[in-house]
């Protein structure tokens, strides 16, 4: 009998959450036991999963007796609290927040990217951030021919990348903005559905807000190269789900246009998406749902003769984060590292 292993959501509740329970289900994940946790107002409720109704539960000291894997995203603070008490307990745990991401002992993981990265867990293992992990899949196997000298990427994010809340703020929204009426915002500081605005995370000291330098961080720890010239521009718009990113590659040479596009055609987690003559490439409308990243609009930057430039779409709530997440406990049982 293939073997089974028991399981634990904490923040079963939030967009990701939901998405990681159907993912389970999706993937035929190997399931022994599942356990749905989630704070105490939502300790009782019953949350779908595969036909059954299960019961939410809020975590506690002993929520992780007996759990093989923690798939978390519920928040830094609440990882914070608990997932070394369920590391502690036995349990392996992949976290969607940025509590545990640059921390040295703690493997950061793309599985397209940097598997064997994940022998060295502790207990804990980070899930990037979603511009980061839609970022590398897209990027990497070019780098794996050519080392990529600069990045400069422009994102694109949708209201997903801000939880279910922020999706239903953007819909009530646009209705009042069509009714005449003036938008008032709750979940996000600013209106922005018709609207857009430089991501909404908190500004560091050099002038760059935090998730432009989550993608500068991570994206050098995930590669191994701490030599990579990153800098990004974090915008919010006004799309519900999936993120999009221009970026602007330098290699140390020229890079054919025409050998990325093969290489890119056969990548792992990547569907190119492109034509030129119809005007037509990825779109987050076309990314929603999806596992693999979008990429086209392969082009050579005429400003700089050894520049590649590209456009990608991605779900942010799949590969972007919990999709991410059931691999890399896919890729622990495959290495047998459960």
């Amino acid at each position: 009998m293939s073997k089974t292993y028991s399981v634990a959501i904490l923040g079963a509740t939030g967009a990701v959450g939901t998405e990681l329970l159907a993912l389970l289900e999706e993937r035929k994940f190997p399931l022994g036991k599942l356990s749905v946790l989630a704070s105490e107002r939502s300790a009782g409720k019953e949350i779908e999963f595969a036909g059954d109704r299960l019961r939410i539960e809020s975590v506690n000291a002993s929520s992780f007796d007996d759990v093989d894997i923690v798939l978390a995203s519920a928040g830094g603070s609440t990882s914070k609290e608990w997932l070394p008490i369920a590391a502690k307990a036995g349990a392996v745990c992949i976290d969607n927040s940025s509590a545990f991401r640059m921390q040295s002992h703690v493997p950061l993981i793309v599985p397209e990217v940097n598997p064997e990265a994940a022998i060295a867990h502790q207990g804990i293992i980070a899930n990037p951030n979603c511009t980061t992990i839609l970022l590398a899949v897209a990027i990497y196997p070019l780098h794996q021919v050519q080392p990529i000298k600069r990045i400069v990427a422009a994102t694109y994010q949708s209201a997903s990348g801000a939880g279910a809340r922020a999706m239903e703020e953007v819909k009530i929204q646009s209705a009042a903005i069509l009714k005449g009426e003036t938008p008032q915002p709750e979940v996000l500081p600013y209106p922005l559905a018709f609207n857009l605005f430089p991501h909404n995370s908190p500004m560091t000291a050099n002038s760059y807000c935090e998730e432009e330098m989550k993608m500068v961080n991570e994206t050098r720890k995930i590669f191994g190269d701490s030599n990579i010239q990153i800098t990004a521009t974090c915008v919010r718009v006004p799309v519900l789900r999936a993120h999009s990113e221009a970026v602007n590659l330098e290699f140390h040479q020229p890079f054919d246009v025409h050998k990325a596009r093969e290489i890119l055609s056969t990548a792992v987690g990547v569907k190119l998406v492109e034509d030129f003559d119809k005007n037509y490439f990825p779109m987050p409308i076309d990314a929603s749902g999806q596992d693999d990243v979008l990429v086209g609009r392969l082009r050579q930057d005429i400003s700089h003769p050894n520049g590649l430039e590209l456009w990608l779409c991605g779900d942010q709530i799949r590969k972007g984060a919990a999709l991410n997440a059931v691999q890399i406990a896919e890729l622990l049982i495959a290495k047998s590292l459960i």
